[in-house]
């Protein structure tokens, strides 16, 4: 049995010390078969792996899930899958036969379940935020590109027709030049209150070292880590932002052709030692883009209750704000994009004879898996990552 010690050196170890990656995008046939295996399979793993197992040229020839439920579940839905309780154990035996990957388990496992992947010249579709961390997200960066690895972050709706609308709006300059931009989500991942003092019976069949991995080790509390709340915790989640600011700055950071801020201050409630606050509000200052006025363009994201303030929703006249999206002021009008929404533009009046044209959408799982096939290359999202 492999103890805490061992597998840190295991896992950890993975972002130091790389194999020699044995096949690149240029080497893939097109019309061979993608052999693709899932770090995951429930929840948001089970999404990724059904959208790619419904792409004509991939099989789903392995799952990895630690939860023993789960585990049964994925294995009903894909009988032709091998499916195993360790990650590890799932690459060491299958590995030398996969093309690819999702890794689609909580944040803390992101970068070294991808970095092993990569030393094994796996081409590595990554649910968002991409790592933990800004160092592992460089590591797995560098990796990729000098390996010639292709890559995919999962901020799905990137590709589609909703957000690539906004962006080519702004782009064309319906709303002239940009002043500034304020993203929200309604989510609460995080928790003011102080975490139990008490450690629970990890339940049956649930290996608890293999789920916390190379991250701080804390004792299993029914409910408190497995399977959601792991999101509100420092050590294994982003809280609010860490979720969902991918998503949804990743329609603002392209229309406004953002680089790296020049500073970023965070107003909101701070974390408690071990959970994330709620009500974050935090505030960017990035650099004069191509398609903004001035030497400063502000973004501010704020989740929870926390919102925009009046003298910007006043510029929807009215209109509703939604649970999550963006509203983003112009010199010549304002826009709001909706999380998973088409865009509408203010004020009414000035725009009622506009007409908004869908831009296309793809479909981002396919997108990856062509791209393993050396047929099309994949739409960069943008990276975002939490880390305390």
């Amino acid at each position: 049995m492999t103890n805490r010690r061992s597998f840190l050196q295991l896992t950890g170890s993975s972002l130091v010390f790389p194999f020699v990656a044995r096949t690149s995008w240029a080497q893939s046939s097109p019309n061979g078969r993608v052999q693709h295996a899932s770090f995951g399979g429930g929840g948001m793993a089970m999404k990724d792996l059904r959208n790619i197992a419904k792409h004509k040229n991939a099989d789903v020839r392995a799952i990895a899930e630690i939860d023993p439920q789960r585990r049964e579940k994925a294995g009903n839905q894909f009988k032709e899958a091998r499916v195993y309780a360790d990650w590890r154990e799932m690459l060491e035996k299958e590995g030398d036969e996969l093309d690819t990957v999702n890794v689609s388990t909580p944040d803390h496992m992101h970068a070294s379940m991808a970095m092993k992947s990569m030393q094994r010249g796996i081409h590595v579709y990554g649910q968002k935020p991409l790592t933990h961390g800004v160092a592992e997200s460089r590591a797995l960066t560098e990796y990729a590109r000098k390996k010639k690895l292709v890559t995919q972050m999962g901020i799905q709706c990137h590709s589609m027709k909703e957000y690539r609308t906004a962006v080519r709006l702004v782009h064309d300059g319906a709303i002239g030049k940009l002043v500034e931009a304020h993203s929200f989500s309604d989510k609460t991942w995080g928790d003011s209150n102080p975490k139990p003092n008490r450690k629970d019976p990890v339940p049956e069949g649930l290996d608890w070292d293999q789920w916390v991995g190379p991250a701080p080790y804390h004792d299993y509390i029914r409910g408190y880590y497995h399977p959601g709340n792991w999101r509100k915790r420092l050590d294994y989640g982003g809280g609010t932002f860490g979720d969902m600011g991918c998503h949804i700055y990743d329609p603002t950071f392209k229309a406004l052709g953002l680089t790296y801020p020049i500073s970023l201050k965070s107003i909101g409630s701070s974390p408690n030692g071990h959970n994330w606050g709620v009500d974050a509000v935090v505030e960017y200052q990035f650099p004069q883009t191509p398609y903004s006025e001035g030497e400063v363009l502000p973004v501010t994201w704020y989740d929870g209750s926390a919102r925009p303030p009046a003298r910007v929703l006043s510029l929807l006249e009215g209109k509703p704000l939604p649970k999550q999206g963006s509203i983003i002021i112009g010199t010549e009008g304002v826009m709001l994009l909706p999380h998973l929404g088409m865009p509408s533009l203010y004020p009414q009046k000035k725009f009622e004879k506009f007409t908004i044209r869908p831009e296309p959408g793809t479909n981002h799982w396919h997108d990856f898996i062509d791209a393993v096939r050396g047929v099309k290359k994949c739409p960069r999202p943008i990276l975002i990552t939490r880390a305390p």
